[in-house]
Formats: structure tokens, C-alpha cells, sequence
């Protein structure tokens, strides 16, 4: 028996098939625009008007903006596969994290912006490399968005899943959105502490949000579940970067995840961090101006332990 074979999931097609067939889909879109309406679409709550173009904290308007899109093999082995997963990566960010690798693209202008007709040309074209699923890189802030072009790329011919990639820092509305059109979310838990979400991503709420998020998610899709060759098709696979300093924090994410989720929770515990963005040099993110070290890395993977969590993707 492999590790998958318990959590064997045969014969399965992408949740949206359905929706799209119900006719759920055409009510989503129609939520989703109202949603756009008066932005409520993730917790800053801006209230903006974004379908007449106005803009919040997000920066973005009526349409999504792109990064990129590509065949990404940096992801989990279970995503990427033999022919990559399927990345498009929205600009700009709800959250403002200090330490961001990718501040160029979430902190900034990057890209372009994309009709729902475009981005969903963008997903039929990755499926038609032959990536294994559409992973939507920071969708936060444009779920709505990406509602319409699920809706515009299904009757091309879309059929792969759909992977939700997250910072856990979504509101509800966009996850009931999300409800049936998703087969993966793929949040991060990053912080545990209030003070720390807020020091390090000015977002007090994160934890509260995160939480509330997550267990959402594992109502929606539950534990993390393989076709027969071994790719993921339906589930939550939890991502927690490893910070310097932060050992406390994340036993606590690690505790939650098994007690209030499942023993069973698909986890990835990252070791890339690096100090970047506002970081470097700084004296007020000193405590992060390092890598972690190789003993902070085993203490996360034996809190991780410790705490009753048994299923992990691959090692740092």
C-alpha cells in the first residue's frame, strides 16, 4: 500500500462540471458580481464600488490583473506532477507583508489586466500543455473575478481542477462563492499571534480570518484525497512557512490544524524563507533578518508531530 492508497479518491471530476450543469454557476456569477458591487470580497471590507472601476486596499478595479501564467514544477509533487501545475499569478495583494518574495508582483503594478474572457483563455491554455490542474496564485481579492472566468472557461472545455492558492485571508462571501467551483484550496497559516499578523502583515485579524477561513475550506472539500496516479484531485493542503523566532506560533497552528481539523490534514511545512522586501537591514524586523536554521526546521516538523498531525508533503 502507498501512502495515497487510503485516501484514494477514483473516479473523479472536478466539482464545477456539476455546478455548471445545475445551473449554480449562472447564480454565481450573478453573486459575484453584486459582490463586486460593494467590495466586501475579502476582510478589509473596503466597500468600494469596483465594477465602475474604484479600487481599495487591493488596487484592483473591475478586472483582475495577471502576472503570469505558466506550467509551474516548484509546487508540491502532488500539484506539479510530470507536466507542472497550471499557475496564474494575480497582481497585488490583500495582505502587506513585510517579508514578501514576491513583493514585485503583490506590492506593486505587475502584468496586466485581464478580462474574465482572457483569463479564462489563460486557463485553457495551460490545460492544454497538459498541466494537471489551474492553480490560482493570491485569488483574495479577486474571487469574484475568477468566479466569472471559471464560468467563461467551462464551456471551452475546462476540465482539470481547480486549485485555490490562498493566504488564508479570504472572507466567507468569497468562499461560499468558491463553494462547488473549487477542488483544492491551498491556504498558508502564517501567523498564530494577533500582534504578530499585524506587526508583520498589517492584518490584527489574520489569525481569527485564517482560522475561520480553514475550517471553511475542510467543510467544503475535507482531507486532502489522490487519483490512482498519485496527483491531488479534492482536498485542503495546509502550507506554514517556517520564520525565525516563530517556534511557539507555529506548534499552536500545528495543535489547531490536528485537534480542530483532522489528524489527517495534508501538511507542508516550508523551510524556504528568506529576509526580503521591508526586511533586510531593518532594525524593527531584526528577529526575521535571517534564515531559519536547521534546528528551527526539525522543531517544526516535531511540533508538527507532537501535535498528532501525521500526513506531510515532501521535505524542505
Amino acid at each position: 500500500m502507498t501512502v495515497h492508497d487510503q485516501f484514494l479518491l477514483p473516479d473523479y471530476e472536478p466539482a464545477y462540471l456539476e455546478a455548471y450543469r445545475s445551473g449554480q454557476l449562472l447564480e454565481k456569477v450573478a453573486a459575484a458580481r453584486r459582490e463586486l458591487e460593494h467590495c466586501l470580497a475579502c476582510p478589509r471590507d473596503c466597500g468600494v464600488n469596483r465594477l465602475i472601476d474604484e479600487r481599495g486596499v487591493c488596487h484592483v478595479g473591475r478586472h483582475a490583473m495577471v502576472a503570469s501564467a505558466f506550467a509551474h514544477f516548484g509546487e508540491e509533487n502532488c500539484l506539479r506532477g510530470r507536466n507542472g501545475s497550471g499557475t496564474i499569478f494575480f497582481s497585488y495583494c490583500n495582505l502587506k507583508c513585510v517579508f514578501c518574495q514576491n513583493w514585485d508582483i503583490s506590492q506593486a503594478p505587475a502584468g496586466r489586466e485581464c478580462t474574465p474572457e482572457q483569463v479564462a483563455g489563460l486557463m485553457l491554455e495551460l490545460q492544454g500543455q497538459g498541466c494537471h490542474n489551474i492553480n490560482f496564485v493570491t485569488p483574495e481579492h479577486v474571487a469574484p473575478q475568477v468566479v466569472e472566468a471559471v464560468a467563461a472557461a467551462i464551456p471551452l472545455g475546462l476540465r482539470v481542477p481547480i486549485v485555490y492558492n490562498t493566504s488564508a485571508y479570504d472572507a466567507m462571501s468569497s468562499l461560499e462563492l468558491m463553494d462547488g467551483l473549487v477542488d483544492i484550496y491551498m491556504p498558508d497559516f502564517k501567523f498564530w499571534e494577533p500582534q504578530t499578523a499585524r506587526r508583520l502583515a498589517r492584518a490584527k485579524d489574520y489569525p481569527e480570518v485564517a482560522r475561520t477561513a480553514i475550517r471553511e475550506m475542510h467543510r467544503q472539500v475535507g482531507i486532502l484525497q489522490f487519483g490512482s496516479d498519485g496527483l491531488a484531485r479534492r482536498g485542503v493542503l495546509i502550507r506554514h512557512l517556517v520564520m525565525p523566532g516563530q517556534a511557539k506560533e507555529s506548534a499552536e497552528i500545528f495543535r489547531w490544524l490536528a485537534d480542530e481539523l483532522s489528524p489527517d490534514t495534508y501538511v507542508n511545512i516550508m523551510g524556504q524563507y528568506r529576509p526580503d522586501h521591508r526586511v533586510p537591514g531593518v532594525d524593527r524586523y531584526r528577529d526575521i533578518d535571517r534564515r531559519p536554521d536547521r534546528a528551527e526546521l526539525a522543531a517544526a516538523r516535531d511540533a508538527a508531530e507532537v501535535a498528532g498531525l501525521r500526513r506531510f508533503a515532501e521535505r524542505w
